[in-house]
């Protein structure tokens, strides 16, 4: 039912930058406002939203604030970057049952400069935090430090890979005017001298801390065939939480390292007509390097252990294996809970990519690996 029944028409960010100076409100209706005029429709036609559960601005403020009409379809996903493509894959769900016919999704979030969410000691822990805080596991750094070590530890993953990630990433921020780290580019030896912030992880292991806010509109099939832009085609959408699943650490699971892209993708390949071998470019969550071998792994496009081995020689640049996050991703365009990951794939089915691949008609996004995930597969 869900198969390009629907279509990503608008696509709409604001600028991204360490600090800006208006809200998140501010920032969320200008990048919604950007998305319907990219798509050619009006404020009022929207009926359906959908954001993140840690999203500050709610559907009753947005929709005043852009003039929306009746509201008949609206839901949050939890679990932070975990939850990016299911924005897409709840409003697929809703405008192909009838539910709504014009849906927003997006994101704002004043990261650069607003607080750390670890920094707040008055609220109890979680259950999960309660098991690795008071242990030193302050961080979403430290605990994805401590599954990367494993991981390295097992299959022979060396920082060099690592830094293939960072570097792929890095490149193509490079030709983006938009991203925070164009015209910066970074070499082997400022990676491998750079300070710590979690062991094995170094500085540009990490992603970027940025205000900012993006949008996409998404409508029937039908529908998208007369909008502004070149329909981009949702093709399948999955969500994936692994059975006994505790969260980024995962340590007392018989397998650690066997996280919730390995659940998403199984149901994400079934419902499609490609797999992994397939996808011209794939935009994949990229919080921290690690993430990246790991979902290599998870969504099929190497085996068990073979992710760090998967990024040598070039594999995901232009021109490789997998060229992916091709306007910088998480690590060097933006870091808005992987939103800018939709963006971008929907700028390379339509050809407008700053590092466009030739011919893209296929692109797998993804969102958080090592907490409950989901993801998207876009056919032009």
């Amino acid at each position: 039912m869900l198969k390009d029944a629907t279509a990503i028409v608008g696509i709409g960010q604001t600028a991204f930058a360490k600090q800006l100076p208006e809200t998140e409100k501010t920032l969320a209706c200008r990048a919604i406002l950007a998305a319907l005029d990219d798509a050619g429709i009006a404020p009022s036609e929207v009926d359906g939203f959908a954001s993140y559960t840690m999203e500050e601005t709610d559907e009753v403020e947005v929709a005043k604030a852009i003039g929306a009409g009746d509201v008949t379809f609206f839901s949050k996903v939890g679990y932070g970057g975990g939850g990016s493509c299911a924005t897409v894959g709840h409003l697929a769900a809703a405008i192909a049952t009838g539910q709504a016919s014009v849906g927003v999704a997006w994101r704002s979030r004043k990261r650069g400069s607003g607080p750390r969410p670890w920094k707040n000691t008055a609220v109890q822990l979680p259950t999960p935090g309660q098991w690795t805080r008071p242990f030193g596991l302050l961080r979403p750094a430290d605990e994805i430090g401590m599954l990367a070590r494993r991981y390295m530890h097992e299959y022979g993953a060396t920082r060099d890979h690592l830094f293939n990630v960072a570097l792929a990433c890095r490149n193509r921020a490079n030709q983006n005017p938009a991203a925070i780290m164009y015209e910066r580019p970074l070499t082997r030896e400022m990676y491998m001298t750079s300070r710590w912030i979690s062991d094995p992880l170094c500085l540009f292991d990490n992603c970027l801390e940025t205000d900012g806010a993006l949008a996409c509109v998404i409508v029937g099939a039908e529908r998208a065939r007369d909008c502004r832009q070149k329909p981009v085609y949702v093709h399948s959408a999955a969500q994936g939480l692994p059975s006994q699943h505790h969260g980024m650490v995962n340590y007392w699971n018989d397998d650690p390292l066997s996280g919730p892209a390995w659940t998403a993708a199984r149901h994400l390949w079934k419902q499609a007509d490609f797999g992994p071998q397939d996808v011209d470019v794939a935009q994949i969550y990229d919080a921290f390097t690690p993430l990246v071998p790991l979902s290599l792994e998870g969504y099929g496009f190497c085996g068990r252990g073979e992710g760090g081995a998967f990024t040598e020689g070039g594999a995901l640049e232009i021109g490789g294996r997998l060229p992916l996050n091709t306007g910088g991703g998480g690590l060097s365009e933006a870091y808005v809970h992987g939103f800018n990951l939709i963006n971008e794939g929907v700028k390379q089915l339509r050809g407008t990519s700053t590092a466009q691949v030739p011919d893209a008609a296929t692109c797998l996004v993804t969102a958080g690996e090592g907490v409950p995930t989901s993801a998207v597969l876009l056919r032009s």
